[in-house]
């Protein structure tokens, strides 16, 4: 079944994640393509990545990769990055995390939601066996979901002081294989490889290889489809 393309009756998006460079492995080309039209997008991140660099202790890598995220936030015109200082590596899915996700849309109050696939596993493109997707991402991407119901409840957490917001209309969850809705993000390929680009000591830890081949080689994996067109798939839900 083709894909539809992305609902464009929205003005202001909250983009989710768990970790810095979660945005920029695949939806930070719909970003580009998302500000280049006038939409207002923000990012929220639950953590700072502090573990996610080999030999570089939390206390240095956690400021570090925040400052990574923001520069490659910019590339794709987004302004403001928050962060919940939740501890990387230990997200749970509870009602923790969902207390300050409900704040955080409360406080940006989004038409549009998006976060990263939080399956069980994935399977990039010609790619054999699957991945087994991160314990934050799952834990992150579930919350996510129900953190959209909880903001515009008044009474599952009534310690939030943010007036509550039923204005989500839509929350899209990024999915590679098969997505019900895509956006074409032909011409915001090479700002999607800029703004991965942006997180180079987290790069040069993983690989050798110049880290703008490496973001090169992940956008291509993550908007190339066979036909040769360039999109970023969604599974979309009703807010």
């Amino acid at each position: 079944m083709a894909s539809s393309p992305m609902p464009d009756d929205w003005q202001r998006a909250l983009v989710v994640a768990a970790h810095p460079d979660d945005i920029e492995y695949g939806l930070a080309a719909a970003v580009g393509v998302w500000t280049a039209a006038g939409k207002e997008v923000h990012y929220l991140l639950a953590t700072r990545g502090e573990a996610g660099m080999e030999g570089v202790p939390p206390a240095e890598a956690g400021p570090l990769r925040e400052e990574e995220e923001r520069r490659s936030a910019a590339v794709v015109g987004v302004t403001e990055v928050k962060f919940l200082d939740h501890r990387d590596g230990t997200l749970v899915a509870g009602p923790e995390l969902r207390r300050d996700l409900a704040g955080a849309i409360r406080r940006h109050r989004p038409e549009l939601v998006v976060t990263g696939y939080f399956g069980a596993t994935w399977t990039p493109p010609g790619v054999s066996p699957a991945y087994v997707n991160s314990a934050d991402h799952r834990a992150l991407g579930q919350c996510v979901v129900d953190a959209v119901a909880d903001a515009a409840n008044e009474w599952i957490f009534p310690d939030l002081t943010e007036e509550r917001w039923s204005g989500v209309q839509y929350i899209a969850v990024g999915e590679m294989t098969d997505p019900p809705h895509e956006v074409d993000v032909s011409e915001t390929v090479e700002l999607a490889v800029a703004s991965l680009s942006e997180h180079r000591r987290y790069l040069e830890l993983l690989s050798d290889d110049p880290v703008e081949e490496q973001a090169r080689q992940v956008v291509d994996m993550s908007t190339l489809r066979e036909d040769g067109g360039r999109r970023v798939g969604f599974r979309l839900f009703w807010g």
